[in-house]
């Protein structure tokens, strides 16, 4: 059904909460593979998202929820520095944000264009997928993430992740509609039917949750490390940002880079993503599913993103809805995530592709293959390491390094790099 502004009141709420449908990868997985609390993701993405709309003047219809760019680079500081500091590094990667809406407002999107052309946003992206390859495979093998403990018997683990992966990939490719844009809902669905069939279940947590509570909430703490370690991870997801800005104007046809302004829908994800981490929650962003949601429903009312977040917050006071997602087994999150960081990792190999970056160049072939090395491999640089120095590290060598460089060229391209599953 399309949408219209004087559409009625109960019409819109219904539309927001598919539009949480859509989320489901971003709003749950994200918390839940960082060890971080589902009710307060709910609770901040639906904050994010109000922040967000009153910054662009409710102009354009977007939820914003979780990239997983962030996932490897949280699980790092965690276990590093704490989630406290971790938090903090979030609040700054939201300064991050603030600071490039600033830069584009007094520069224009021009100098986004030579800092971050695609021979170092491709190779960027394919660390963010492949360097959480390992995690996702050692869920699927009923490993925790880090491999440091067998939860689930392999055996039993490995055919409950294959089940999961089989039909969020028959959902993702054979269907049509509104079921394309929920796989993830799905497979986790027949990966949770099968755990409680063979009994792998508990359902403690959701016994011993109250029905409703506040989520609980965690203040962020300050420290140089931390924060110097998470500032250059917001790097990918900024530049996701006018891919995702680009594509719902497509849909939309409207030019959002004008009006409300790219400053403006960048300040809006900082502000949303330091919110949420001053409340203890996941960075907030422009989310890409949301987009193909918008065009195949046609809901092209702002207003219905605001009924989305609305739907969330009150979700976020639930307590039995958070424990019931906790309870999801770690076999059927791993089975999932191997298609959605492998989906990641090809979108930056088609960055690359779609933009005619040559690879026998030899400036490219150094910024692609030291950036790659560098980001899988773990390099440790001072504080500085993983996605973060890699990131640095392909800024760098294209800044300093003669020859030529691929430009993004048509704008609609960057909405290519933005459709992958997160």
């Amino acid at each position: 059904m399309q949408s219209t502004p004087n559409e009625p009141v109960w019409r819109q709420a219904l539309a927001g909460a598919q539009m949480l449908l859509v989320a489901f990868g971003a709003l749950v997985l994200m918390p839940l593979i960082t060890g971080m609390d589902p009710n307060v993701a709910l609770f901040t993405a639906g904050i994010g998202t109000l922040l967000f709309q009153i910054i662009t003047g409710g102009q354009i219809p977007i939820f914003l929820a979780s990239s997983f760019a962030f996932i490897a680079p949280i699980i790092a500081a965690k276990a590093k520095f704490g989630l406290e500091q971790t938090l903090g590094g979030l609040v700054a990667a939201g300064v991050l944000y603030m600071i490039l809406s600033g830069l584009v407002k007094w520069r224009g999107t021009g100098f986004l264009n030579r800092l971050l052309p695609p021979v170092v946003i491709g190779p960027v992206i394919m660390v963010i997928g492949l360097s959480l390859a390992p995690v996702a495979v050692n869920m699927a093998m009923g490993k925790a993430g880090d491999g440091s403990a067998q939860l689930v018997p392999y055996t039993t683990a490995i055919w409950i992740a294959m089940a999961s992966l089989a039909t969020t990939i028959i959902f993702s490719v054979f269907t049509t509609g509104i079921f394309r844009l929920i796989p993830i809902m799905f497979g986790v669905l027949v990966g949770y039917v099968l755990s409680a069939v063979v009994g792998i279940v508990d359902l403690t947590p959701i016994r011993e949750a109250v029905w409703l509570g506040l989520p609980n909430f965690v203040a962020p703490e300050f420290g140089w490390g931390a924060i110097l370690f998470m500032i250059p991870v917001a790097i990918a997801p900024a530049v996701e940002h006018i891919g995702d800005i680009l594509a719902i104007g497509t849909v939309t046809r409207k030019d959002y880079l004008k009006k409300p302004g790219l400053h403006r829908t960048l300040l809006g994800d900082g502000v949303a993503t330091s919110a949420a981490a001053l409340l203890g929650g996941p960075p907030n962003t422009t989310y890409s599913e949301v987009t193909g949601a918008v065009m195949l429903t046609r809901n092209f009312n702002p207003r219905i993103m605001i009924w989305a977040a609305v739907v969330a917050i009150a979700l976020a006071f639930i307590g039995k809805f958070g424990a019931a997602l906790q309870t999801i087994p770690v076999p059927v999150m791993g089975g999932i995530l191997c298609l959605l960081f492998g989906s990641i990792a090809v979108v930056g190999l088609n960055t690359l592709i779609r933009h005619h970056v040559d690879l026998s160049e030899p400036r490219n072939l150094v910024i692609a293959g030291v950036t790659l090395v560098f980001g899988i491999g773990g390099m440790v640089i001072g504080q500085v390491e993983g996605i973060a120095l890699c990131g640095l590290v392909a800024i760098g060598l294209n800044l300093i390094l003669p020859g030529s460089q691929a430009a993004w060229g048509d704008p609609t391209i960057p909405q290519q790099q933005a459709s992958a599953p997160e």
